[in-house]
């Protein structure tokens, strides 16, 4: 079940991957991307069905607003959701729609969405719930868009008729009361999580075939139900995807499709294409992005620099780091077993990648790294060996738990840790172990990438 998207309309001017809005957007230039999602971990220890928000500058890394805690939680309904959307109303302001389940009970049926209101995204109001259809069945996935010939947003989402999921379509003016539903896309198998953008007057619909679990692309010179037809082949990353999502970057002709995955729960993939109508898309480098923790069913809207700013200064961003792998990106830094070492996200405990980077113990201008989870404990090093550890208060396990950042030996723009009291020695992970070793500029290509890791949240 999943998923939301852009906006698309026929002859519209694009900003920042969206469509432009008449007398709202039109002018607007976009510094930024807010992420609404819900939060699943591999043992469902995350799980927290509330909206969620996170920020990027780039689109691609994101920084989880409120402590990655919810900013807004449905009353009504399953009292859990789903997929959020969110849409930048004509009037200004935004829209967010989510679907109606908490948890994963897919038999659960219900006939509305979630709907919040909000001027900015730091406020939520005119809390309630939006009747889709009256069918015995669910309403998976929403995503609007303004349909200009209409004058009124459409909103599509899944639902069972004739046997299988199909897209479903209602048109509204205010997302309180929607018109009569029809069936805007069916291509005779369970089709789920359409995502819509709009590119040089040619109107793009991805969606997740449910059958084998692959994403889609369909395409229309109109936005009428029963005008997209596909263009692309299967996409995924060599495992089951769903909830695509694509955004346009705001400095580069490039275009972004984000992939959510179950298996593990909770793991992201990015694709980029300079061509959108050629369908054809390159998997990225886990290097390229960092993706919220332990997010799912990514919503993603380009913001204003401004907005970005007041997003960050209202909701916080976290107290608590996480350290990626240079050379294998798709791990982070953590505790198991109170062994430093480099584990694939996602899993849990979640909170072992967690870290505090407080003043060095043995000097303030170094670092040492708190665990969250905790918090008396700290990555020190033993006969050169990283492990988590009660302080003893001694002047010996300050120095081996202090670390100097420096310019990532593989990488200027990341960071590598070099050691307090045996400064020639590195922080660098061997066999997924972290250690400290030696490491200089004439080390070997692998060790400087060992030695090299990202600060992010």
């Amino acid at each position: 079940m999943k998923r939301r998207t852009l906006l698309s309309a026929t002859g519209a001017a694009i900003v920042g991957g969206a469509l432009a809005r008449p007398g709202t957007s039109m002018a607007a230039t976009y510094g930024g991307y807010a992420m609404a999602y819900f939060t699943e971990s591999p043992t469902m220890a995350a799980a927290n069905y509330g909206l969620h928000l996170a920020v990027s500058a780039d689109g691609l890394n994101w920084t989880p607003l409120n402590q990655n805690n919810p900013v807004a939680t449905p009353t009504l309904g399953s009292r859990g959701l789903r997929d959020p959307f969110i849409l930048r109303k004509q009037s200004g302001g935004f829209a967010v729609l989510a679907t109606d389940l908490n948890g994963t009970d897919w038999n659960y049926q219900s006939q509305y969405l979630h709907v919040w209101d909000s001027a900015d995204l730091r406020t939520f109001t005119g809390y309630r719930l939006l009747k889709v259809h009256s069918l015995a069945t669910h309403a998976w996935a929403p995503e609007a868009y303004w349909d200009p010939g209409r004058g009124q947003y459409a909103v599509v989402y899944s639902a069972v008729t004739g046997g299988h999921n199909v897209l479903m379509v209602n048109y509204t003016s205010d997302f309180v009361t929607a018109s009569a539903p029809q069936t805007f896309f069916d291509p005779g198998y369970d089709a789920i999580d359409g995502d819509f953008v709009s590119v040089g007057g040619v109107n793009y619909m991805y969606f997740k075939n449910n059958t084998n679990s692959t994403l889609l692309g369909t395409r229309s010179t109109s936005l009428n139900p029963g005008s997209f037809s596909q263009y692309t082949s299967g996409i995924g990353p060599g495992r089951g995807v769903e909830a695509p999502q694509i955004v346009k970057s705001n400095t580069a002709d490039t275009w972004f499709m984000w992939g959510d995955t179950w298996s593990p729960n909770g793991r992201f993939f990015c694709w980029q294409t300079s061509n959108v109508a050629g369908g054809a898309w390159s998997l990225l480098n886990d290097r390229a992005y960092t993706q919220p923790l332990n997010s799912k069913h990514p919503g993603i809207t380009p913001i204003t620099a401004t907005e970005l700013t007041n997003l960050t200064a209202k909701w916080g961003a976290p107290a608590w780091n996480r350290i990626k792998s240079y050379n294998f990106p798709d791990r982070y830094v953590r505790h198991a077993n109170n062994v430093g070492r480099i584990d694939a996200y996602p899993f849990d405990p979640y909170q072992d990648q967690l870290w505090t980077l407080v003043p060095g113990l043995a000097d303030s201008s170094g670092v040492s790294f708190r665990s969250v989870n905790y918090p008396d404990r700290y990555l020190r090093h033993s006969n050169y060996a990283l492990q988590l550890a009660v302080s003893d208060g001694t002047s010996t396990f300050r120095a081996d738990a202090t670390f100097y950042k420096a310019a990532g030996f593989a990488d200027a723009s990341w960071t590598s840790f070099r050691s307090y009291n045996f400064p020639d020695r590195y922080l660098r992970h061997a066999n997924y172990v972290l250690r400290i070793d030696p490491i200089t500029s004439s080390s070997s290509t692998t060790d400087k990438q060992d030695a090299t890791f990202r600060i992010g949240a």
